[in-house]
C-alpha cells in the first residue's frame, strides 16, 4: 500500500543540509513544530524536562536521541522510535503517556519522517548564536533591566480592584475579550485557603464568610491565612521542591540525613516571619559568611546553607573526584534554576546552545562551590558524607540536654536493675534439675523483652543527642581556588583555568573582586540579591503567580532563556517585580495583592464565552481562573482536617532511626530480634501530622501514609521542580478506591459525625459536605445521600454506611480539584 506524502515534504526531501526552502520552513513551523511543542516539549525540551535524556526542541536532540538512541531515522518510519511511540505500537513505548495523539497529527509526523525529517531549527539557532555573544544575548527580554511600569487605562473602570486587574483587563480589552464572572463565595474561600495554607476552610469559617462576603471580609480572610502557621508550612513545601530535599543522602546507600529537618524548619520560620527574599537568598548561598548579631542569628545563617548540600549526591561512589564534580554541578544547576530561571547544568560540557552563557560563566560559579566544603570522607570503607557544622549552643539546648541525660540515666538504671533481676532466673536454667514454672517462664521472657526495649531506647537516645546541635551546612575550604574547565564534563580531562566569577550576560558592572581565603559565594549571593539583577525578582514573582493562578506569567517557570516561554503580560511582570523589591522583597505583601485582585476571584468555568474559548483556548490572557488539582500533600492533609484527626507536629527528624538501612551505618549493631529495631515505616504520630513532616526518601516507594505522594505526582527528590506535573492515570482512582488511608480517614470522619447524637441525618449530611467539599449541600445531593443511607442493608452498622458515603466524597473531582 502506497502512503500519501504531502507535496511540500517531497519538495524538501532531496535538499542538502541547511538549504531548506521557504515553503519547507513555513510548513514545518505551521504543522510539525506545533505538535512537538504542544505534545512533547513539556517532558523533552530544554525549557521543560529532559526525560530519558531526549530533547525534541532541536534537530540535534532527536538525532542524538536519549537513553534508547536516536528518536528518528529520516525516511524510515518503522525504525523511528518516535513514530512507534505515537502509534502506541508497543505497550512499553506510548507517547504522550496521557493519551494517544489524534490520527491527523500522527499522519503529519509520519509524512515528515518519510520525507527525511527536514528541520530548519538548527539553522535558526546558529543564526541566533555563533559562539557566546554577550552583547547580543543581553537583548533578550529577560536580561533587560526591570522597568517601573504604570497600570494602563481601561474602559471598564468598575472591574479592577487593584493594579493587577488593570494590566489584565487592558490586555483582554485590546483583543475584545471580557473577563469571566466571579466565583461563588465558598469557591473563593476554598481556593484561597488551599492556596495559602494547603488546608481546607473549617465549617465555622465557611459559614461566617458566605454570610457576608464583603471586601473587608475578603481582606480579613487573607490576612488571617497569611498570619497562620499553616501558611509557612505550605510555602516551605513549595521551596523544598526547588532544593531536592529528602531525609536520605544519596540514592544508593539510603543514609539517614538526621539533621535535614533543621533546614525544613528554617524555611517554615522564614516564610511565617516574611523574611525579605533578598536576605533569604544571601542566607542560603552564603549564610556562613554573613555577620551575625546573636547566637540565634548565627545558627539560622548556618542552617540556611543546607540549601547547598541537601541534594542528590552519590556518597558511596568509588570515584570521589567524579562525585565531587557531580555534586558541584548539581549546586550550580540548583542556584541557576531556583533563583535565576537559568539552565546552567548543560554548560558543564559546552557553551549553552541557546543562551549567551559560556563555560567561563559555568566554571566561574562552579569554582565557588568547589572552594566550599560540602562532603567529607568517612572511616567506613568507601563512604563519604555531607558536612555537618556545629551550631551555637542556646539556653534551650542546655536545658534539653540536661533533661535528655536524666532520661538516659534512668533507662540505664532501669536496665541494670532488670538485668540483675534476670540473672538468677537465667542461671537457674543451667541447672538440669530445675523445673521452670509457666509463671516464672513468662516473667523471665518479659524481663528479657524489657531489656531489649531499653537497649533500643538507649541506642536511639544516644544517637539523637540534643546536647550536640548540628546542621547539614557548609564552610569555605582553607585554600579557595579557581577551577579548571573539564573536557565534556570529564574531571580527568582538564582544560584552561576559569576565574571565579558571575554570569556575564546578566551583569551590569565588572566582575567583583573575591577576597583571599573566600570562595566567592558571598559575592554570588550579593549579585543575585541585588535590585539591579534582571532575573531574580522576575523569577520570584512569577513563581508566586504560578502557585496562585496555575500558570506563570512566564509559563516555563524554571527557564527564562531564549527557548523558554515569553511573558504573556511583560508589563505586569515588571510591575510586580519592581513593586516586590520596593516593598522590601515581602512575599506576604505580594501574595496579599494577588489574592485580593478581581482576577483571583474569577470563576474557573469557561461558561458560555465561546468567543474567548476560541480566541484563547489556553487561557493565556487569563479571562477565567485556571482549575488545578490539589497536590498530594493537600489531598492527604485535607482528609486529616475533614476527619478531625489533624494534629500538631512533634518536630524533629521525619525518618525514624529504625529505618533498616540507617541502622547498618551506625557503630552500634543492634540484634535482629530487638523489637525496637523492627522495620518501621514512620512514627505513630506521623499518621496525623501534616504531610510536610513525613519522611521523604530518595529511592523506592515513599513510606507509610506518605505513599499517597507517589500516586499524585510528588516530585522525585533528585530533581529541581518549579511546577509539578498533574497527571490523570488509573492508579489514582484505584488508590482512592482501595487505599487503607482513605478508608481510615473516612471512618474517622463518619465516627466524628455520629458522635453528636442530637444531629439528624440531614444535619450530618450538611456537615459532611462542608467538611469535604467545603460548600453547602444542595437539595438534590441531600436527597441522594439520604436515599443511599436508607438503601444500605439493615444489618449494616450506621458507621459503615456513613464511612462509605464519606469515602465516595473523598474520591470526587470536586474534592480533588481546586476550582
Amino acid at each position: 500500500m502506497r502512503r500519501y506524502v504531502h507535496p511540500w515534504f517531497l519538495a524538501v526531501a532531496a535538499l542538502n543540509l541547511g538549504t531548506l526552502s521557504t515553503r519547507a520552513v513555513d510548513m514545518f513551523r505551521d504543522q510539525v513544530e506545533p505538535i512537538l511543542r504542544q505534545r512533547c516539549y513539556e517532558c523533552h525540551s530544554h525549557a521543560g524536562k529532559i526525560k530519558g535524556g531526549l530533547t525534541l526542541d532541536s534537530p540535534s536532540g532527536w538525532q542524538k536521541g536519549g537513553e534508547s538512541g536516536p528518536a528518528l531515522v529520516p525516511g524510515a518510519l518503522d525504525q523511528s522510535r518516535l513514530i512507534k511511540a505515537v502509534r502506541y505500537a508497543t505497550p512499553d513505548l506510548e507517547m504522550p503517556p496521557k493519551a494517544k495523539l489524534p490520527a491527523s497529527e500522527i499522519a503529519i509526523l509520519e509524512q515528515w519522517v518519510t520525507a527525511g525529517a527536514p528541520d530548519p531549527r538548527e539553522a535558526a539557532i546558529m543564526a541566533e548564536k555563533k559562539g557566546v555573544d554577550i552583547e547580543a544575548g543581553r537583548k533578550h527580554w529577560a536580561y533587560q533591566p526591570v522597568r517601573e511600569t504604570a497600570p494602563p487605562p481601561v474602559r471598564d473602570k468598575a472591574w479592577p480592584l487593584n493594579e493587577v486587574d488593570a494590566f489584565l483587563l487592558a490586555k483582554l480589552e485590546s483583543v475584545s475579550l471580557q473577563p469571566g464572572a466571579a466565583a461563588e463565595a465558598h469557591t473563593w474561600l476554598r481556593r484561597v485557603t488551599f492556596d495559602l495554607t494547603g488546608l481546607p476552610p473549617t465549617e465555622a469559617e465557611i459559614a461566617a464568610f458566605i454570610a457576608a462576603p464583603s471586601q473587608q471580609a475578603h481582606e480579613r480572610v487573607v490576612d488571617r491565612l497569611l498570619n497562620s502557621k499553616a501558611y509557612g508550612e505550605r510555602w516551605a513545601r513549595h521551596w523544598l521542591d526547588l532544593v531536592g530535599y529528602a531525609e536520605q543522602i544519596g540514592t544508593e546507600g539510603k543514609i539517614f540525613a538526621e539533621h535535614a529537618w533543621r533546614y525544613r524548619d528554617y524555611l517554615l520560620k522564614s516564610f511565617n516571619e516574611d523574611k525579605p527574599f533578598d536576605r533569604f537568598i544571601r542566607e542560603q548561598i552564603a549564610g556562613d559568611l554573613l555577620p551575625a548579631a546573636s547566637p540565634h542569628e548565627r545558627r539560622e545563617n548556618l542552617i540556611a546553607t543546607g540549601f547547598i548540600v541537601l541534594g542528590d549526591v552519590d556518597i558511596n561512589s568509588i570515584d570521589k573526584l567524579k562525585m565531587e564534580y557531580d555534586f558541584v554541578d548539581s549546586q550550580v544547576s540548583k542556584v541557576g534554576t531556583a533563583f535565576l530561571g537559568m539552565t546552567l547544568g548543560c554548560v558543564r560540557c559546552h557553551d549553552h546552545k541557546f543562551d549567551a552563557i559560556g563555560q567561563q560563566d559555568y566554571y566561574g560559579i562552579a569554582g565557588m562551590f568547589r572552594s566550599t566544603k560540602t562532603t567529607f570522607r568517612t572511616n567506613l570503607g568507601i563512604w563519604s558524607n555531607v558536612c555537618r557544622v556545629p551550631l551555637p549552643e542556646l539556653p534551650e539546648d542546655r536545658a534539653a540536654a540536661s533533661e535528655h541525660q536524666k532520661r538516659l540515666a534512668n533507662w540505664h538504671q532501669e536496665k541494670d536493675k532488670v538485668t540483675e533481676e534476670l540473672k538468677p532466673l537465667e542461671a537457674a536454667l543451667k541447672d538440669k534439675a530445675h523445673t521452670e514454672s509457666p509463671e516464672a517462664k513468662k516473667h523471665r521472657e518479659e524481663l528479657s523483652t524489657l531489656i531489649k526495649t531499653l537497649e533500643a531506647k538507649i541506642a536511639h537516645a544516644e544517637y539523637f543527642d540534643p546536647g550536640k546541635p548540628q546542621a547539614l551546612a557548609v564552610a569555605d575550604v582553607a585554600e579557595p581556588a579557581d577551577m579548571r574547565l573539564t573536557i565534556r564534563g570529564n574531571p580527568y580531562a582538564l582544560g584552561d583555568t576559569m576565574p571565579r566569577g558571575l554570569v556575564r550576560v546578566a551583569m551590569w558592572a565588572p566582575q567583583p573582586q573575591i577576597p583571599a581565603k573566600q570562595s566567592g559565594r558571598l559575592q554570588l549571593a550579593d549579585w543575585i540579591a541585588d535590585v539591579r539583577h534582571p532575573l531574580t525578582a522576575r523569577v520570584a514573582v512569577n513563581r508566586v503567580w504560578q502557585k496562585l493562578f496555575g500558570e506563570g506569567l512566564v509559563r516555563s517557570v524554571d527557564y527564562f532563556g531564549i527557548r523558554g516561554e515569553k511573558p504573556t503580560h511583560p508589563e505586569l511582570l515588571d510591575y510586580l517585580a519592581h513593586r516586590f523589591m520596593k516593598e522590601g522583597w515581602s512575599q506576604k505583601k505580594l501574595i496579599r495583592l494577588l489574592a485580593l485582585s478581581r482576577a483571583y476571584r474569577m470563576t474557573s468555568s469557561a461558561g458560555e464565552n465561546a468567543h474567548a474559548s476560541e480566541s484563547d483556548p489556553e487561557n493565556r490572557l487569563l479571562w477565567h481562573m485556571n482549575r488545578q488539582r490539589l497536590d498530594a500533600e493537600s489531598i492527604r492533609d485535607a482528609m486529616l482536617a475533614a476527619s478531625g484527626r489533624l494534629t500538631a507536629p512533634a518536630g524533629g527528624p521525619g525518618l525514624p532511626l529504625e529505618f533498616p538501612e540507617n541502622v547498618s551505618g551506625l557503630p552500634l549493631k543492634p540484634k535482629s530480634n530487638h523489637p525496637q529495631f523492627a522495620i518501621k515505616t514512620e512514627r505513630p504520630s506521623h499518621n496525623y501530622e501534616r504531610t510536610l513532616y513525613l519522611p521523604v526518601v530518595r529511592t523506592g516507594t515513599q513510606l507509610g501514609s506518605a505513599r499517597l505522594r507517589d500516586v499524585f505526582d510528588f516530585p522525585q527528590p533528585a530533581q529541581i521542580t518549579g511546577k509539578r506535573n498533574e497527571t490523570t492515570v488509573p492508579t489514582q482512582s484505584l488508590y482512592l478506591l482501595n487505599a487503607d488511608l482513605i478508608r481510615q480517614r473516612a471512618a474517622d470522619l463518619a465516627g466524628d459525625l455520629l458522635a453528636t447524637t442530637k444531629d439528624s441525618a440531614p444535619s450530618r449530611i450538611a456537615r459532611l459536605w462542608l467538611r469535604v467539599l467545603n460548600r453547602p449541600v444542595t437539595e438534590v445531593e441531600q436527597a441522594d445521600a439520604i436515599a443511599f443511607l436508607k438503601d444500605t442493608s439493615p444489618s449494616t452498622p450506621a458507621k459503615a454506611a456513613w464511612t462509605e458515603l464519606a469515602r465516595a466524597l473523598f474520591g470526587t473531582n470536586e474534592f480533588l480539584l481546586r476550582y
